[in-house]
C-alpha cells in the first residue's frame, strides 16, 4: 500500500490526453492489484473464463492499455523483483489481512450482504505467478515494453525517470516520490466513475500529477526530510509512530529538521532500522534498461490470448484494437516511427 501522504501533497488533476507522447514507467504490480480488486461482479467474484481462471487482470490490461495507446501514451510496465528483507513484516501483515478479509467475505455472502461482500472481496485480491507471466505475454502482444526490476518496481521506475528512460512514474503509491521520482502520475490506470464504499454514491476519479520539486518547495522540506515524515507515518518498511499522520509528522520534522532529533524531543522511539530504510529510499537497487521500443499490437496474438484462450468477446477485443489502429492510420506516416 505504501505511505499515505495524500493529506499534505500538492496534486494537479489532468486528462488522459495531457500525457500524449509521455513515456510513463508504470508500477506493474500496483496496477494489476487494482484490476484484480476493482474488476469484479456485484457479489465480489472476479471475472473468470469458462475454465474458472481469473481474468480480471487481463480485462484491465487490454482496455486500459488500448486507451493509453489511443491517447498517444507510451507505457512501460515495471515488475517487482525480490522484495528487500525490510519488507518482510509488511508482506506477512498483508497476508494476514487477506485471510481475515476472506472469512469476512464468506460471512457477508452467507447473510446476503452483497455490498459488504464486494468490499471485502476486493481486499482478498492475490497476484499469482502465472498472472504475472500472462501479463508479460499480453504486453508483448500489445507492443508494450516491460522491465524486470531487481527489487522494488517503484524504485526502478523512479530511476528510469531520473535517467531519461521514462518521463514520469505511474503508481497509486506516494513511495515513488521517496525514491526520487520527479513526477508521479496517479489514477492513470483506474480513472473513471467509481462507487464510494458503503455509500450509494459515485465519484469521478481523474488522473493527477504530483511533482516532487513543487511539493518539496510547498512543504518546505528536503527529500531526506520527506522520507523522515514518511517513516513517522509508516511505510512498507516500518510501522510508523502511533498517533502520527501526515500533517502531524510534517509539523514535527519541520520543527526539528531530522527524524532522530524529532523523536528525541518528543520522547518517541525511533522506527526500527530507520537508517537502513532511509538509505534504501535514497539509493535502491535498479538496472539500466537501454533503448525501449513500442510496436504495433499483434492483432492475431491478442485475439488468440483473449478470444481463443479465455473466451473474451471477439467483437469487444476487435473494437479495442480498432481504436488503436484508427489513431495510427490518422497520423502522418512520417511521424509513425517517432511515435512507436
Amino acid at each position: 500500500m505504501g505511505v499515505d501522504l495524500s493529506d499534505i501533497v500538492v496534486k494537479h488533476p489532468k486528462e488522459m490526453g495531457d500525457f500524449a507522447g509521455e513515456r510513463i514507467a508504470i508500477d506493474a504490480f500496483n496496477t494489476l492489484y487494482q484490476f484484480l480488486s476493482i474488476i469484479r461482479g456485484p457479489d465480489g467474484t472476479p471475472l473468470k473464463d469458462a475454465e474458472g481462471r481469473v481474468t480480471s487482470h487481463l480485462s484491465g490490461l487490454l482496455y486500459r492499455n488500448t486507451n493509453f495507446l489511443e491517447a498517444g501514451i507510451r507505457p512501460v510496465y515495471v515488475f517487482d523483483g525480490e522484495p528487500p528483507p525490510l519488507k518482510r513484516r509488511t508482506i506477512e501483515e498483508r497476508a494476514a489481512r487477506k485471510r481475515v478479509a476472506e472469512q469476512e467475505y464468506r460471512d457477508a455472502l452467507a447473510r446476503g450482504d452483497l455490498e459488504t461482500a464486494r468490499t471485502k472481496a476486493a481486499q482478498t485480491a492475490r497476484l499469482e505467478p502465472h498472472m504475472v507471466d500472462e501479463t508479460k505475454e499480453v504486453l508483448e502482444a500489445l507492443g508494450i515494453p516491460w522491465v524486470q526490476a531487481p527489487s522494488e518496481g517503484e524504485a526502478q521506475a523512479a530511476a528510469m525517470a531520473a535517467r531519461g528512460e521514462a518521463t514520469q512514474v505511474g503508481s497509486q503509491d506516494f513511495d515513488s516520490l521517496l525514491f526520487g521520482a520527479g513526477t508521479l502520475v496517479r489514477n492513470l490506470a483506474v480513472s473513471g466513475r467509481r462507487k464510494l464504499p458503503g455509500r450509494n454514491a459515485f465519484v469521478t476519479v481523474v488522473p493527477e500529477v504530483v511533482p516532487l520539486a513543487e511539493n518539496l518547495e510547498a512543504l518546505g522540506l528536503t527529500r531526506d526530510q520527506l522520507i523522515d515524515v514518511a517513516m513517522l507515518v509508516g511505510t512498507d518498511f516500518n510501522e510508523g509512530v502511533r498517533g502520527y499522520g501526515p500533517k502531524k509528522a510534517l509539523k514535527l520534522i519541520k520543527q526539528h529538521h531530522r527524524l532522530e532529533e524529532a523523536c528525541a524531543a518528543k520522547g518517541l522511539e525511533l522506527p526500527p532500522s530507520h537508517e537502513e530504510i532511509r538509505a534504501f529510499f535514497k539509493d535502491p537497487p535498479s538496472t539500466r534498461v537501454g533503448d525501449l521500443r513500442w510496436g504495433l499490437p499483434d492483432r492475431g496474438r491478442v485475439l488468440e490470448i483473449y478470444v481463443e484462450q479465455h473466451q473474451f468477446s471477439r467483437q469487444r477485443v476487435e473494437s479495442a484494437l480498432d481504436k488503436v489502429g484508427a489513431v495510427v492510420k490518422a497520423r502522418d506516416q512520417r511521424s509513425l516511427d517517432a511515435f512507436f
